[in-house]
């Protein structure tokens, strides 16, 4: 029993893949994340001169039972991993020479690599998530005014200032030009606006749809056109694009410390199902 890793995406996906297919809704993150790292090379998550993204899966008698990846400068990202599973992570990467300031992932195998790596009590929950998936959509009954659109490449502009501002307003962002994030969405069709009077106002996207399902990310809406429901229309709007783009299931992350955002999301539908920790070994 033991983790193998490797820089090579492909080689991940060859023994991983079917772990990850097997349950898409845990594994969202590992699938979408790696899939973007497949079409869009080593650099899609942060500058392509730092370290290469690492890859990993772990190998029991029963085949491979648990995976990760770390596209620096991010944390690493965690999939369903027993608490040992995790330690024994923190163990081979910090055998690895990888560089970890926090970690993304479960709640209960999150806190597990955390007290590894950094020893107990010596980190911090930056964010506490939960995820959800999506039952019945229900669009709000009483839209704001106004209508959703797809984005399209005059939208670039806009669109990546407004993906800089959710990554300052959620504390995960880094200094990377958000142009080609917002390109790639645009170019699947994936990324929607609500516009007022040919104005945008808000924004919400959905991921490629991969082993039937999809996830939203990021919804967002700047300071001066918040508390109308525009975030409400616009995550309805892309929701149900997701679902015409073939998804089975449709998830979002939402931050379980804000009430109003998970009331928004259970009003359209989605229910909740497993709390994620982003932590922080900064302290």
């Amino acid at each position: 029993m033991t983790w193998q890793l490797t820089h090579d995406v492909d080689e991940f996906h060859h023994h991983a893949g079917p772990h990850l297919a097997a349950d898409p809704v845990r594994n969202t993150g590992l699938l979408t994340v790696s899939e973007t790292v497949r079409r869009h090379g080593p650099g899609a998550y942060g500058d392509s001169g730092g370290p290469p993204p690492r890859f990993g899966w772990w190998m029991d008698g029963d085949g491979v039972t648990g995976a990760f990846l770390q596209t620096p400068p991010h944390p690493p990202l965690l999939g369903p991993l027993t608490p040992h599973q995790a330690r024994e992570l923190a163990r081979a990467l910090r055998a690895d020479g990888a560089v970890v300031t926090g970690v993304k992932g479960p709640d209960d195998s999150g806190r597990a690599f955390a007290d590894e790596w950094a020893g107990p009590g010596q980190w911090s929950v930056d964010v506490r998530l939960r995820l959800f998936r999506l039952g019945e959509l229900c669009p709000p009954q009483q839209p704001p005014p106004g209508r959703a659109r797809k984005a399209t490449t005059a939208d670039v502009a806009q669109a990546a200032a407004w993906m800089t501002g959710f990554a300052a307003d959620t504390g995960s962002g880094t200094d990377t030009d958000q142009t080609s994030n917002v390109s790639r969405r645009i170019a699947y069709g994936g990324l929607y606006l609500w516009e007022v009077e040919g104005r945008p106002v808000s924004m919400a996207a959905h991921s490629p749809v991969l082993v039937g399902h999809a996830r939203i990310a990021p919804v967002y809406t700047p300071p001066g056109s918040r508390g109308r429901g525009f975030a409400g229309a616009v995550t309805a709007a892309a929701s149900l694009g997701a679902l015409e783009a073939g998804a089975r299931q449709v998830l979002l992350f939402a931050d379980a410390d804000d009430p109003i955002a998970n009331r928004l999301y259970e009003r359209l539908g989605y229910r909740p199902l497993a709390p994620y920790v982003e932590l922080d070994f900064g302290r």
